[in-house]
């Protein structure tokens, strides 16, 4: 294996872009076509389709935390310079994704009947072809598995131009294929056959690139036990935190629904799904950094882990706040113009709680990689376990006391205890310690960030027309813009800056 690893700025602001821009763009696809997807199926198969697409879109849920921990151990692997171990590794996770997925397929098939007949509430037309889909769903599982860990590979080399070539045309097909599908005639399963087909083309893409790109692992394919027992090991308390995040932050749905009636619950989901779509932005940061952090920890730059950390910080501070702090200011406005004056009265509190909570939670992204990135999944795992309790005894004071607010404000708590005990972890065991975090360049980030909230909000305090409001929010922010440029950038984040915008005029220039 002959891969060089590069692991510079612009290298990794490559990556993220290209993350953020697959992340994005089936995001736009999906926003297009949901209406004339939801039509053609009705209410209760495009139900049932939907629940293909959370299957097949959280396959991360299910395979134990192998993917995260093939990008791990290749990234530490190739950081060490034994790339013999390579193609173990490489097959070793392979087909043990492959062994789970089929575990994972025949215990499916086996409660399909049972799930279908007695806890999804279908009519006698549909059942049999949402047990004919759910099936062909489940025959999907080994090969898809299995994909996810060659892309981890992937994403240890740093390929995530190659990663992204395949990820955004498969994503879009997720909603593309309906959309075609409805107006040929094809019924459910059919679709769901498609979507299957286009997942498992995905998985033989990325199968023959790495064949291609690495000649060496065409020399064993064994499966070798040895290896089995730490990849299960870290990935099994990467799966703890893949299992207990998504309850951490959706649960509070339930219980508002329980609590105050389903009717408040739509107040409260509308504002909170859209400003988590925020969280794209650090989530693209996280699939970049973390096999960067892992092959430069296992190389011995614990430095230079520590200064990407600092820049990531920075980064996610100067881009989230600003947006955010328009969001928290024009809260009203914007809920009117999306959903109407009945979402705005019930909803922009809410709305401006769910601001300073995603703030706090983008920042928490860095610690959270940082933490499984350098071999600590286990911290993430308790710390999620401990939360929980937190959590529900935050809801059940607040929820009752304070309505929505009183769910918004344990919400954004939660999110804001996160933070503290990852930033805590961190620096308790040396990985990033508070005094690298609060530098002279994040000190002058904050200072501008805290002017630049008190002139935008101050305005708004003193009732000027929304005009006004919304001219002088675009002076400030040239202002800011120019005090980050001048006062808080360094020489190398400027030409970073200048070379990546020049890249993507490049890019443009090409489209068009």
């Amino acid at each position: 294996m002959d891969q060089k690893i590069l692991i510079n700025g612009r290298q990794l602001t490559k990556n993220w872009s290209l993350n953020l821009f697959g992340q994005v763009l089936p995001l736009i696809v999906a926003l297009v076509t949901m209406p004339f997807i939801v039509r053609g199926l009705g209410p209760e198969r495009f139900g049932v389709l939907s629940i293909v697409w959370a299957v097949l879109g959280s396959m991360i849920l299910f395979d134990l935390g192998l993917s995260r921990s093939t990008t791990k151990f290749v990234a530490e692997c190739l950081g060490r310079g034994e790339e013999q171990k390579f193609p173990s590794l490489f097959w070793t996770s392979f087909w043990s994704q492959v062994l789970i997925g089929i575990v994972g397929a025949l215990f499916m098939a086996s409660v399909i009947p049972h799930l279908v007949d007695r806890y999804l509430k279908l009519s006698q037309s549909n059942a049999a072809e949402t047990k004919l889909s759910f099936l062909i769903l489940a025959a999907s599982f080994p090969m898809v598995l299995g994909g996810n860990s060659i892309r981890g590979v992937l994403e240890a080399v740093q390929r995530f131009d190659v990663v992204n070539y395949v990820r955004i045309p498969t994503y879009m097909c997720m909603f593309l294929l309906p959309a075609i599908g409805l107006p040929l005639g094809l019924g459910l399963p059919a679709i769901v056959f498609l979507l299957v087909v286009s997942r498992l083309a995905a998985g033989l893409i990325y199968l023959a690139i790495c064949l291609r790109m690495f000649p060496s692992v065409r020399r064993n394919y064994s499966l070798d036990y040895k290896l089995m027992g730490p990849l299960l090991t870290y990935g099994g308390w990467v799966s703890i935190s893949n299992f207990l995040a998504p309850l951490l932050v959706y649960a509070d749905r339930f219980v508002v629904g329980s609590v105050l009636g389903m009717s408040y619950v739509s107040y409260y989901t509308a504002p909170q799904e859209a400003i988590s779509k925020g969280a794209v932005l650090p989530g693209a940061l996280v699939t970049t950094l973390f096999p960067a952090l892992a092959t430069l920890d296992a190389s011995g730059a614990r430095d230079r882990v520590r200064e990407l950390c600092v820049r990531a910080i920075k980064s996610l501070l100067l881009i989230m706040t600003p947006v955010l702090l328009l969001i928290f200011v024009f809260s009203r406005q914007l809920l009117q113009l999306w959903l109407g004056a009945d979402f705005a009265a019930h909803s922009a509190g809410v709305l401006q709680i769910f601001c300073v909570g995603v703030l706090v939670n983008s920042i928490a992204y860095v610690p959270f990689v940082l933490l499984q990135g350098l071999g600590r999944p286990d911290v993430t795992g308790k710390i999620h376990f401990l939360e929980l309790p937190i959590y529900a005894a935050a809801l059940a004071i607040l929820l009752p006391r304070m309505g929505l607010t009183g769910a918004a404000l344990a919400w954004s708590f939660r999110l804001f205890l996160d933070a503290c005990l990852l930033f805590g972890a961190a620096s308790w065991l040396e990985l990033l310690p508070l005094r690298a975090i609060v530098d002279a360049s994040i000190r002058k980030a904050c200072l501008l960030l805290c002017g630049l909230g008190a002139a935008l909000i101050l305005p708004f305090l003193a009732g000027g027309s929304l005009s006004i409001q919304l001219l002088f929010a675009g002076t400030v922010l040239l202002a800011f813009g120019f005090a980050v440029w001048k006062y808080v950038f360094d020489a190398k984040e400027r030409n970073l800056f200048l070379t990546t915008s020049l890249q993507i005029r490049a890019a443009m220039g090409r489209a068009k």
